[in-house]
């Protein structure tokens, strides 16, 4: 059963989603000294994920900038023995950079998006496997002279009770905190 409650907008930033009870919530909050351009372009350069997920590894297509409607692949396991976890880009909203004659076109994150920016920056993605259900949400904002980054996941393994919500929840944290650390040290 799904719910219609709304999770309620933080800072104006992002628009209302869904909310579904049956399915694990985790959120990781992160500061780093990095411009809010260089964060997004870090943790936007999905091939690099794959480095910090065990036995993962990460493919992109269409080849190019992300945008929406890029689907990004993570195949998880070994060998013949594992699964693909499809992603697909449902929001592309790089960071803008406020600063005068700054903007969101001319690089500085793949896709766009500045390299200082001053407008905080969202991607949106759905998962759209057999295995893995859900969306996760990357926002990273100016903070103090650097950057916040918040990463929002709801996920849930098919077939696997809601009574591993809690479990799923907290390797979520723990798998997806480390990811975002490595990330923002390399």
């Amino acid at each position: 059963m799904e719910s219609n409650r709304r999770i309620r907008a933080v800072n104006g930033l992002r628009p209302p989603i869904t909310y579904d009870p049956a399915v694990a919530h985790f959120r990781i909050q992160r500061r780093t000294p990095l411009p809010v351009g260089e964060t997004w372009r870090r943790l936007t350069d999905w091939s690099r994920h794959g480095a910090h997920v065990p036995l993962s590894g990460v493919t992109v297509r269409p080849a190019g900038p992300t945008r929406v409607g890029t689907v990004v692949v993570v195949r998880t396991g070994v060998g013949r023995a594992g699964f693909d976890d499809p992603m697909e880009v449902v929001r592309w909203d790089p960071p803008a950079d406020d600063t005068p004659g700054g903007g969101a076109s001319g690089g500085g994150a793949p896709g766009g998006g500045a390299p200082g920016g001053g407008t905080p920056g969202i991607c949106r993605l759905e998962k759209r496997g057999s295995v893995v259900l859900g969306w996760a949400e990357i926002e990273v904002r100016p903070r103090d002279g650097g950057s916040e980054v918040v990463w929002r996941e709801e996920a849930r393994l098919r077939g696997l009770p809601r009574l591993f919500d809690p479990p799923t929840a907290w390797s979520g944290r723990l798998l997806f905190g480390r990811v975002v650390d490595a990330l923002l040290g390399d």
